[in-house]
């Protein structure tokens, strides 16, 4: 059989999918209902809100640098069940959890584990998909996470709508509880699961992050700067409006346009160029943004959520191709790990900042101001062009030379 007759939906890969599927799920949920749980139980803050996002964003983006480390030095399959393990016990401690002290520690807490549990279930898909099929499986495991981006939203924000916020975390205890059990059921090849055995070694940044995936990736930062204020604010703000009942569906139309816009966009990316994709992306972004500024009914709320798909859900996988492209093929792990630390620092810093100025300006300001970020990124975007075709024209009369 050859490698193009392999299949790629194993009981491993189907498996993993689902483990990653439901981290990403219980990941969502909290990330768009916690605000409103300070708020309306703990009798909090916007700033505390956006603080406990940023908590877990920021513990995660310390670990996963060392992920990769972690998982040669015990094994993928050992680690992926243990962080699975862990992410599912520190979900069900949400139920008692009635002080926001004890709230921010076990966010901090949760998101050591959520860091490594995402890094070892797309290093195990990686491996188990066939060698020549793999650009063909990671696409549909990268689904699992698009369809969490709905899923997760739609079942905490339509619970809360019905039911307390105890319910709700005990639902997302069973759920992280059957992906505990799923995660055991994944088979990683004796050959890829070795241990590498413990020894001297001398660390440089290099063996953390792609100094030349750097550029992109901070260009990837600002983006998820201003993406920060939907996934962290949205359910707050609908409800200000009056919307809270459509507010469920706001992720629902915004992962249908990015999912039907995708596969159209890419294969743009990939016979056109990254700008023909990224430059109205950025443009149709902020626009999606301005009119969420501007919603005072059902009807715009949807349409926003249908620009913003279009435009921001075609911009991250756009910069994580950049970024892997700028690096030799030997260091594709390096530059993707480098651009998600960004980019999740993007949406930890801007989780906070706009935290802090919502006590200090209403909803639509906030969100006009975020509008302007990916408008400000084309000339950014512009620039990097600009100095990448330089330094190809540079290289290639070298060559000659």
């Amino acid at each position: 059989m050859t490698n193009k007759g392999q299949p790629i939906w194993t009981r491993s890969f189907i498996s993993v999918s689902l483990t990653h599927f439901m981290v990403f799920v219980a990941f969502y949920t909290l990330l768009t209902t916690l605000p409103m749980y300070v708020m309306e139980e703990l009798g909090g803050n916007e700033a505390e809100g956006g603080l406990l996002v940023t908590i877990m964003l920021v513990s995660a983006i310390i670990v996963r640098p060392f992920s990769g480390k972690l998982l040669e030095a015990a094994g993928k399959k050992r680690i992926l069940v243990v962080s699975v393990l862990l992410f599912a016990v520190t979900t069900c401690l949400y139920m008692w959890m009635d002080q926001f002290t004890g709230l921010l520690v076990l966010r901090f807490f949760h998101g050591l584990s959520f860091g490594v549990a995402t890094t070892a279930t797309g290093a195990i898909a990686a491996d188990v998909i066939p060698p020549a099929r793999r650009g063909e499986g990671l696409g549909y495991f990268a689904m699992s996470m698009n369809i969490a981006i709905v899923v997760g939203p739609f079942i905490g924000l339509t619970m809360l709508h019905y039911t307390s916020f105890q319910n709700l975390f005990l639902t997302l205890s069973l759920i992280m509880a059957a992906g505990t059990v799923i995660a055991f059921m994944v088979h990683v090849p004796k050959e890829l699961n070795k241990i590498k055995p413990a020894g001297k070694q001398k660390w440089s940044v290099h063996d953390l992050f792609e100094v030349k995936a750097l550029p992109v990736a901070l260009i990837s930062c600002l983006v998820a700067f201003a993406y920060s204020s939907i996934i962290s604010f949205i359910s707050v703000y609908s409800n200000s409006l009056g919307l809270s009942a459509v507010s469920s569906y706001f992720f629902v139309v915004f992962a249908l346009v990015m999912i039907l816009s995708r596969p159209y966009l890419g294969r743009a990316f990939d016979m056109k160029g990254p700008g023909y994709v990224i430059l109205p992306c950025l443009l149709m972004f902020g626009i999606g943004l301005a009119v969420l500024s501007m919603t005072q009914s059902a009807w715009m709320l949807l349409v926003s959520a249908a620009l913003i798909g279009l435009g921001y859900g075609s911009l991250l996988p756009s910069f994580q191709t950049m970024a892997v492209q700028t690096a030799p093929a030997h260091r594709s792990g390096h530059a993707t790990a480098t651009f998600f630390t960004l980019y999740d620092s993007g949406i930890a810093l801007g989780s906070y900042v706009l935290g802090l100025l919502a006590a200090y300006m209403d909803f639509p300001t906030i969100y006009l101001l975020c509008a302007i970020v990916p408008v400000a990124v084309i000339g950014l975007f512009l620039l990097y062009q600009q100095k990448a075709r330089q330094r190809n024209k540079q290289a290639a009369l070298q060559q000659v030379e």
